[in-house]
């Protein structure tokens, strides 16, 4: 049984009363706010010129780092690139046909995962000790680490969507040579790309198939 401080007490009470207020608001995502993520949302090959400034980069991250991640681990690292130098940096490591894309793009993003998380589970998680759980397990540590990361990398695109960005992730990348360029002496690792801007509506294709419910879920 977990022993909880009187602080921790009142934070745990605070948090279930802000909670339960929000969730009594009837007010849901309209069907264009749903829209806006996700129904009519669009990976982007085009960009208007439209900066985005780093307060809003700073808005960006200071609400995907409220997305879930196992035991609060928080593994994912981003690089927002904005300057010309740093995406002269990254652009022999992209595929060909992604380097215009990238490189009109206001920012690109790489989303990476850091294989030392644990080393900051003391503060993440501080009511139990859980970093042994993935110090002493490389296999776990590094699914941990990849998985959220991943989630949080997701975040990061559904929060830009909901604050007018558009976003254009993508894996045509060298992860190799990202990794020796912009992480080297560290442990982390990058997964994916996502380039992030004003989308320019002329540049968007027509939208490829999804599979149905039938072919992929069941209730049971």
């Amino acid at each position: 049984m977990i022993e909880f401080t009187e602080e921790q007490k009142k934070a745990i009470s605070d948090a279930q009363e802000k909670f339960s207020s929000i969730k009594d608001n009837p007010d849901l995502l309209t069907e264009s706010q749903l829209d806006l993520l996700f129904g009519q949302a669009r990976s982007m090959n085009g960009w208007k010129d439209k900066g985005i400034s780093d307060e809003m980069l700073h808005s960006l991250y200071e609400l995907v780092k409220m997305g879930p991640t196992s035991t609060n681990s928080c593994p994912a690292r981003f690089v927002f690139i904005k300057s010309s130098e740093m995406k002269e940096k990254i652009k022999d490591a992209l595929l060909p046909n992604n380097v215009e894309k990238c490189m009109t793009a206001p920012v690109i993003t790489i989303i990476g995962y850091d294989l030392d998380f644990s080393d900051y589970m003391g503060k993440l998680f501080p009511h139990m000790d859980v970093a042994p759980m993935y110090k002493g397990n490389s296999d776990m540590n590094f699914a941990t680490a990849f998985r959220n990361g991943s989630l949080q990398g997701a975040y990061l695109m559904i929060i830009a969507r909901a604050m007018g960005l558009d976003c254009g992730p993508m894996s045509g990348f060298n992860n190799e040579l990202v990794d020796e360029l912009f992480f080297k002496d560290t442990n982390i690792k990058s997964n994916f790309l996502c380039c992030l801007g004003y989308g320019d509506p002329s540049k968007i294709f027509f939208r490829l198939p999804r599979l149905d419910f039938d072919e992929v879920c069941e209730i049971i």
